[in-house]
């Protein structure tokens, strides 16, 4: 079977022939591109597939959204300074900046200055999410579709909750709680502000030629816990996953921490699947107690190896046992992916990732 066939076997709750492997490349292959190892344009191309296809490893993210955000009544200003990305947001209740620092040493880059500093921030940031409108943008999607053929699934990204947006993305999660409890009325008046603008956006992305809708939530436990969960996400969450499974698609969410504060809610909102679980001894939660964690889901759990595994800090011995242990608990019911989680860094070897496709063949086949 190819890996598309494999995939789609058990996220429709069928057996393949075998545990699928797929793995996020992304953030290795940005390393790549950036050290002048693959040429610029690579991510985009067919030769992106055709090296999935010579690795052994199905396809599927690529951090894709499926339309463009069109801001009105604001003056809105990037920029970037030597390693530095600038944006700026004039609104009538006030000015929002943002400052992104691009670290060569790792390929990456992190805010280091936030869009909401403060409960007065609140204002501005409500206008600036009414003030914006979405247009489709599928073109990428389309070609995508043409690209990947057998190696696997398109995938495209609906925005995140609007916790997550602020958590992950516009204050941080300290501030976040700081806000929460300075200005709860506020707060909770600009979630709702943002989830109405996050739910015309997830419309648009819902009519994209698309196998799989993911929201990437870049969920973790420890950040979360189940009061905010319940609070503010999981409505999102679960009205997305069934009209993304009305509209003919699967969805996921992407959960790269730690697992035992909400795989069982997660579990319960009715997605297709959970993405970039990361087992012990990387994550919180070892391999033969995700089904327990679960609860009485048939969610699928898509994950099993860290990054790390993918580099000189482990052995080769160490590489193929994890694997192997992970494989055996993933052949004895079809509702595992075998994925990297959550990525294979920028110092990932390339051995490695080819050995989890002769490890698959091997030890992959259902019990």
């Amino acid at each position: 079977m190819s890996p598309r066939e494999r995939v789609l076997a058990v996220l429709n709750g069928q057996k393949p022939d075998r545990v699928p492997w797929f793995g996020d490349l992304d953030y290795w292959v940005t390393a790549l591109i950036e050290r002048g190892e693959k040429p610029k344009d690579f991510r985009r191309s067919d030769a992106y597939i055709d090296w999935h296809r010579d690795l052994g490893v199905g396809f599927y993210l690529q951090g894709y959204f499926p339309f463009r955000a069109i801001t009105e009544r604001c003056r809105v200003r990037e920029w970037k300074e030597a390693n530095l990305r600038y944006r700026q947001i004039e609104t009538p209740c006030g000015t929002l900046r943002e400052t992104w620092t691009w670290l060569p040493e790792s390929f990456a880059e992190a805010p280091t200055e936030h869009l909401l500093k403060s409960a007065a921030d609140l204002r501005a940031y409500r206008y600036f999410h009414e003030n914006t409108r979405y247009e489709p943008d599928y073109s990428f999607a389309e070609r995508r579709r043409g690209q990947v053929g057998d190696m696997g699934v398109v995938l495209c990204y609906l925005p995140k909750s609007p916790l997550m947006q602020m958590i992950a993305l516009d204050a941080g999660v300290t501030k976040v709680f700081e806000i929460f409890t300075d200005a709860g009325e506020e707060f909770h008046k600009t979630m709702e502000a943002v989830r109405r603008s996050h739910d015309a956006a997830a419309a648009i992305a819902l009519e994209s030629p698309t196998d799989v809708l993911m929201i990437p939530e870049n969920l973790s436990s420890e950040c979360v816990g189940k009061t905010f969960y319940e609070m503010f996400m999981r409505d999102y969450e679960e009205t997305w996953a069934r009209r993304i499974h009305d509209a003919g698609k699967f969805s996921c969410i992407h959960l790269d921490g730690t697992m035992k504060g909400l795989l069982r809610e997660t579990c319960s909102t009715s997605l297709t699947f959970i993405e970039a679980l990361t087992p012990a001894p990387a994550g919180d939660l070892e391999i033969e107690k995700w089904a327990e964690w679960s609860g009485n889901s048939s969610t699928v759990l898509w994950g099993g190896i860290p990054g790390m595994f993918f580099t000189e800090l482990v052995s080769d011995e160490e590489f193929d046992q994890h694997t192997r242990r992970v494989l055996e608990v993933m052949r004895t019911e079809p509702r595992y992916v075998l994925g990297v989680a959550d990525q294979v860094p920028p110092d990932g070897l390339e051995r490695r990732v080819r050995r989890v496709g002769e490890l698959v063949e091997k030890y992959g086949a259902y019990c």
